[in-house]
């Protein structure tokens, strides 16, 4: 029994294998006795963090990781179990408030998340039990159940598709909630389930699925079916084009009947739930420093108060009194450190606690102007930027390196074909008409019948080619959710690769039409308005690695053809015929005009060498284990001794701005990377167009070309390689630095472009198992060049580069900008990713940490909103710790003046309420709404980004002054009252004398009105939430003073306060005072804002010109203006 209820409690987990076994419709199955009820978890989605029963502990615990939030739980158990000189409150309440602030945050949140899952979990779905359809709710779906789902409905769990309302047993699916790719992708049954249509007849159905557990990819599945029938038994093969994901929405199919394998938290949406790590800022960690520093002020303040305690006690006039015997008595060690503990409390508040609670609501509420911003909502994708996490928004305006993607980043990854080689020969179209070029005539007219040098056979195979290699569906309708290319009022072509569009697209301008798919055989129009149907027989899928897919068809006279279409460095190795070397050359050429070319190829098979093939991938679709590597393996037997066709050239236009992003980027001082895996002249080519190259710049190649060339004199020659490269950029660089010094001399401006296969061979352990030497050259190589193109890179390897750079001695802060999957491993590298809302699905949108329409939002999201919170959160973080050191400092410096008997300054209220009340919201109004510069001027001049660059605000220099302001104004508030009080019977025109709680008061109330005042000089930017909240926050302040003195409060012990303030206002010399140690007080940041101007034109050229911090001569340059001129440009 006690088995049992674990294996309930653990459902799914106590048998974890490699597979898991399925029975559809949980029927028994003939000729096997035992039958093992399936124990798997239910379809429930749980994505919330709390329950209603461990909400409390676990909410507490998670807060008290904080160091700040630990450390006042301390001193408040510190002053509940030792007799300190201030009340438990004065620290129990701010730690109370930020505790219960936070926790309804999160609960909130939490809240919103039980409430999105029961909405999930309630909705009604229909199962298949006993024959009928039965309404259910969605986490009530079991593993084995039949689920029927209809068109525009959402699937409930992972299904394995058994049957199609559509004839040729295929559904239409749109995956936008998983990755983000609005294409609609095509889905198949199994041809032996797909004949069972009705409730009754897959009611009857009698199969078993083994498939492997669950796991996170989208786009891998291994699995088999076992379908039982009076006759025998048949077995399939399962692969992600037969599984249906949760979130997943059917579109232009009536109805689908699919077997649950994965429910609730297995199904693979659920999986990819799992969080990021967390990110840190630079801000952040500045925080901790200064932290420790105040925490090791607030040590010394108690020892110093310590040992001058017992210091001042050596004279017996001064020791305990006499009625004090427990004190006397106490052991003098035990006494020492509770006096110890005591002064820890006094001073504790020199802590900012309420700073976090700031912080985190600054970077909340602030994060939503990015989201409000209107020049960052793209029209036509109807959206604006996302900020998936508020924690960097600071971080945004400290980039020293952007590492961007190429494809749908910098382009529009909008495919447009623009020409095609056939047999060595050109081919060409402009709009509608074709013009001749050398293979090409368009003599036939309106018809556009091709003629060409390459031969009518050669041209009829390459573009049958284009209508048959390719995963490309035909939807009648104009209407469609994905990626469309319409085709007048007939049919519209849907693809989830837009190049793929593209290419079937520019067969039908060139004369043969795709009419899609009927019963797996595929309809093509030739030129001469002849249908030819062709048998699809294998599909051997494109997959990154390979960079290459092919297709196996079967003509109406029975020849068998293998056409394949891929990279031309993935299709060049496998051809052993064909004009390869012109081929090579229109494909060299294509890319340096900036154009993406795929080369075409093909080869005639046998019916036995099509036997053989087919039983060698439909054992290594079998495989349960290793499935993908067998594929692999049987892919590269069989597409080799391939004939070389032709080649096709497509265009992906650049974005909107790109270019003047990146000339942005760089007059900022940030470092431009593009990391691309596309070919090394189409990338070049771009970086050109986008001004990342220009034509005055040097380039320097570190590629597979220039490596083979030194591997043939050894291997150790890449090290001289690398040192040669090195001599010619840093060597160079710092003697032009120096001639600079001396004249305004154009300098040499270097540009790198590095291969994958280099880096790889860079990157590889050599036999002593290092690679620092060959890394630290590199990188010294790469800082030191104004721009790198880095080509045929792999996902890891993107990731590699980013790595290496952030992990630099420097720890540079790093930015990596791109739009799809092949993105997301340096999105998630660097310390701030980016994600684009493009066609490549939004997978690097769902990964990032912001995610914008455009390249172009790039420039304000950096330049705009970076520079403005980094300036916010700076001052918001320094002030913090300044107004709490004026606060602390008269507290210490009263002990002087009372034996050292740790008695308060203030009353425990003011120090309860000024964090939390007096001071708390004009500082996060200013962290909100400041600009000290207009954003107008901030997007016209990028080069105001360098004056924040290196955390400049938050260095030791900019801390200091804030600390010694500090200083000074406690000394101010405290000695300037003692002194100008020194007669104590001239507080009131009655002659009576005040106290220490009215000294402490008049202290207080100049501390208040000062800080504020403070906040007053520094606000550039004054909105009426500003007056407000400062104004307001004042007269609250002298209000509750008035009220807080003015009344009998029952549930206070000592009425101490009793009429201090007011009795306080009465004396015309408090009034003058106050006004005189405010002014006071305010006098030294006035005069330094007065002798500090803005920075010089002369001087920001200067700034421009030499970056000291980079050791190197960095510049805004232009590919058209030399620096001479920019220069120049600047002073006028």
């Amino acid at each position: 029994m006690f088995r049992n209820a674990i294996n309930r409690w653990c459902a799914g987990e106590e048998k974890r294998v490699d597979s898991r076994t399925i029975y559809v419709g949980h029927h028994h199955i003939p000729g096997v006795d035992t039958f093992h009820p399936q124990n798997y978890c239910d379809n429930r989605i749980i994505s919330s963090k709390y329950t209603y029963w461990n909400f409390i502990p676990k909410n507490l615990f998670e807060q008290f990781r904080r160091i700040a939030n630990f450390y006042f739980l301390i001193i408040f158990l510190v002053q509940v179990i030792v007799d300190t000189p201030t009340s438990p409150v004065t620290s129990g309440l701010p730690l109370f408030f930020v505790i219960i602030v936070t926790a309804f945050k999160q609960g909130y949140e939490d809240w919103l998340r039980h409430k999105a899952d029961n909405s999930v979990n309630k909705s009604p779905v229909y199962i298949v039990n006993g024959g009928r359809i039965v309404e259910n709710q969605s986490e009530k779906i079991q593993v084995g159940d039949i689920v029927c789902v209809k068109e525009d409905e959402t699937f409930p769990c992972d299904l394995i598709l058994l049957s199609s309302s559509r004839e040729d047993g295929t559904c239409y699916v749109t995956t936008a909630s998983l990755d983000g790719e609005s294409s609609q992708k095509t889905y198949f049954t199994v041809p032996d389930t797909n004949a069972f249509r009705t409730e009754k007849e897959i009611d009857s159905l009698i199969a078993t699925i083994e498939c492997e557990q669950p796991q996170p990819d989208l786009y891998k599945f291994v699995g088999r079916i076992q379908v039982f029938s009076d006759k025998e038994s048949v077995a399939r093969s399962l692969g992600p084009e037969n599984l249906l994901l949760r979130g997943a929405t059917l579109k232009n199919t009536d109805k689908i009947y699919g077997v649950s394998i994965y429910t609730g938290m297995e199904t693979k949406m659920a999986l990819n739930y799992q969080g990021k790590s967390q990110k840190r800022s630079v801000v952040e960690k500045s925080i901790n420093v200064f932290l420790i520093v105040y925490l090791g002020i607030l040590v010394s303040k108690s020892l110093v108060g310590t040992i001058l305690k017992y210091i001042w006690q050596l004279d017996p006039t001064n020791d305990e009194p006499w009625y004090s015997l427990k004190e006397k008595n106490t052991n003098k060690f035990i006494k020492m450190f509770t006096d110890f503990l005591s002064y820890m409390v006094l001073f504790n508040f020199i802590i900012p606690v309420s700073m976090y609670v700031t912080v985190e609501m600054q970077k909340f509420l602030g994060s939503y102007f990015i989201t409000w911003d209107k020049d960052m909502y793209d029209d036509h994708l109807g959206e604006g930027a996302l900020v998936n996490t508020s924690d960097l928004n600071e971080e945004l305006g400290q980039i020293e390196y952007v590492f961007t993607d190429k494809t749908g980043t910098l382009t529009e990854n909008n495919m447009e074909f623009i020409e095609c080689c056939i047999d060595g020969f050109k081919y060409k179209h402009v709009g509608v008409e074709l013009s001749v070029v050398d293979g090409l005539s368009s003599a036939d007219g309106p018809h556009r019948r091709i003629c060409g040098m390459a031969g009518k056979d050669k041209e009829e195979l390459f573009f049958r080619a284009l209508c048959l290699c390719h995963t490309v569906q035909i939807k009648v309708e104009d209407k469609v959710d994905g990626l469309v290319k319409q085709q007048g009022t007939q049919c519209t072509y849907i693809s989830s690769s837009p190049d793929e569009v593209a290419l079937v697209q520019g067969a039908k301008t060139l004369g043969f039409t795709f009419h899609g798919m009927e019963k797996n055989w595929m309809k093509v129009q030739n030129k001469d308005e002849e249908v030819e149907m062709y048998e699809l027989l294998q599909i051997l899928s494109f997959d990154p690695v390979r960079r290459r897919m092919s297709v196996i068809v079967k003509d109406h006279s029975g020849r068998i053809f293998l056409f394949c279409k891929g990279a031309d460095s993935s299709v060049f190795p496998r051809v052993n015929a064909g004009k390869q070397e012109e081929i090579k050359l229109h494909v060299e050429h294509c890319a340096v005009d900036g154009l993406r070319t795929l080369c075409v190829a093909y080869k005639e098979l046998t019916q036995n060498e099509y036997d053989q093939i087919s039983a060698q991938l439909d054992a290594a679709k079998m495989a349960l284990k290793d499935r993908d590597e067998k594929l692999a393996e049987a892919y590269d037997d069989i597409e080799n001794g391939l004939h070389l066709i032709g080649a096709t050239a497509v265009e992906d236009k650049l974005q909107d701005q790109a270019a003047e992003t990146i000339e942005a980027l760089h007059s900022a001082g940030m470092n431009v990377w593009v990391l691309t895996g596309d070919k090394m002249e189409t990338a070049k080519a771009t970086c050109f167009a986008c001004r990342l190259f220009h034509t005055n710049m040097k380039l320097l190649e570190l590629t597979t070309k220039h490596i083979e060339t030194y591997r043939a004199r050894g291997a150790e020659k890449i090290h001289e390689l690398l040192l040669e490269l090195h001599k010619v950029v840093v060597q160079d660089k710092q003697c032009s630095s120096a001639s600079l010094l001396r004249s305004w001399s154009v300098t040499q401006e270097y540009g790198l472009i590095i291969d994958g296969a280099a880096l790889s061979l860079i990157l590889k352990p050599t036999q002593d198992g290092g690679t620092s030497n060959y890394k630290n050259l590199l990188l010294q190589i790469c800082q030191r060049c104004t721009a790198v193109l880095c080509c045929r890179m792999a996902p890891l390897q993107k990731a590699q580069i980013v790595k290496l750079v952030k992990n630099t001695k420097d720890h540079p802060i790093t930015l990596a900008i791109g739009d799809g999957a092949n993105d997301v491993s340096m999105v998630l590298e660097a310390h701030v990713g980016i994600g684009l809302k493009g066609k490549e699905g939004r997978q690097a949108a769902r990964n990032s940490d912001y995610a914008i329409p455009k390249f172009k939002h790039l420039q304000k999201l950096l330049l705009t909103h970076g520079h403005l919170y980094y300036i916010r959160i700076s001052h918001l973080v320094q002030y913090f710790f300044y107004k709490n050191l004026c606060f602390i400092l008269p507290q210490f410096l009263y002990q002087f003046f009372c034996g050292f008997s740790q008695q308060p300054l203030y009353d425990a209220t003011y120090l309860t309420l000024y964090n939390i009340s007096f001071t708390s919201l004009p500082i996060l109004l200013y962290g909100l709404l400041e600009q000290h510069i207009n954003i107008e001027i901030l997007k016209k001049d990028p080069s105001l980004y360098r004056n924040i660059a290196n955390n400049a605000l938050l260095q030791w220099k900019p801390f200091l002054y804030w600390t010694i302001l500090g200083l000074f104004n406690g000394l101010v508030f405290f000695f300037g009252a003692y002194f100008l009080y020194d007669n104590t019977s001239l507080f009131s025109g009655n002659g009576q004398v005040y106290g220490n709680w009215t000294f402490g008061t008049i202290v207080f109330t100049v501390l208040v009105f000062t800080v504020t005042f403070k906040l007053v000089l520094d606000t550039r930017y004054w909105t009426w939430a500003n007056h407000f909240v400062i104004w307001g926050s004042l007269a609250f302040f002298v209000i509750f003073s008035f009220f807080w003195g003015g009344i009998i409060w029952p549930f206070l012990q000592q009425q101490r306060m009793h009429f201090v303030f007011a009795q306080m206002l009465t004396s015309i010399s408090a009034w003058l005072t106050i006004i005189l140690l405010i002014i006071v007080s305010l006098v030294p940041d006035i005069v330094v804002k007065l002798l500090s101007r803005p920075m010089g034109r002369r001087q920001l050229q200067r700034y421009l010109v030499y970056n000291k911090a980079a050791d190197s001569v960095t510049t805004p340059r232009s590919p058209v203006e030399p620096l001479l001129a920019r220069s120049f440009s600047i002073e006028s």
